[in-house]
């Protein structure tokens, strides 16, 4: 007998001053069993991050033929694939071969450096990758305010994110390592 995903609810509301996006987002995540909160509030971020009304959640850990979150565009097409944490470097390679834009989350703290320093190489070679490295403490952080219902207010200004809920506040400040910070949907 397999364990059932648990649904949680969030209601985004995002003031993004970088980009000149506001909006309320209503948002069903499922949750994998094998999912921490950690990296739930890490998808989350990633949504706030890149906001978009075509941007919708992948089926996560239950998929590995899905992002954990995509944006297509009116044809079909994936525009954006987003991946959290340290993906092989056959995912990210068959990512970038099919999307537009790819983007890499990472939030693990030292495991994540590792990664990184191991990856170097293949992942600024990429012309279509931005990867972004959010603090271990700081990731950690976030997965306090977790809450099956949850009311999130995030104001990004200056590349600093605040996330804001009846549970607490975490400020955020995502590392670019390779390509932009995020640029307003085209």
């Amino acid at each position: 007998m397999s364990l059932k995903s648990t649904v949680m609810k969030a209601e985004l509301q995002l003031s993004d001053l970088d980009r000149n996006r506001y909006g309320t987002f209503p948002l069903t995540l499922a949750q994998h069993p094998s999912e921490t909160d950690l990296r739930l509030m890490v998808r989350v971020l990633a949504f706030a991050l890149y906001a978009d009304e075509r941007l919708a959640l992948g089926r996560g850990l239950s998929s590995e033929d899905e992002p954990d979150l995509w944006r297509r565009d009116y044809s079909g097409e994936i525009e954006q694939w987003i991946d959290l944490g340290q993906p092989e470097e056959s995912r990210i390679r068959k990512a970038c071969g099919r999307a537009r834009e790819v983007v890499v989350v990472s939030y693990s703290g030292r495991s994540a450096a590792v990664w990184w320093e191991k990856q170097r190489g293949f992942l600024q070679r990429q012309k279509n990758l931005t990867l972004i490295d959010i603090d271990g403490a700081q990731a950690e952080a976030l997965a306090g305010l977790v809450e099956r219902s949850m009311r999130l207010t995030v104001m990004i200004q200056d590349a600093v994110v605040q996330v804001m809920s009846d549970a607490g506040s975490v400020e955020v400040t995502p590392r670019v390592l390779v390509g932009q910070w995020p640029d307003p949907p085209a």
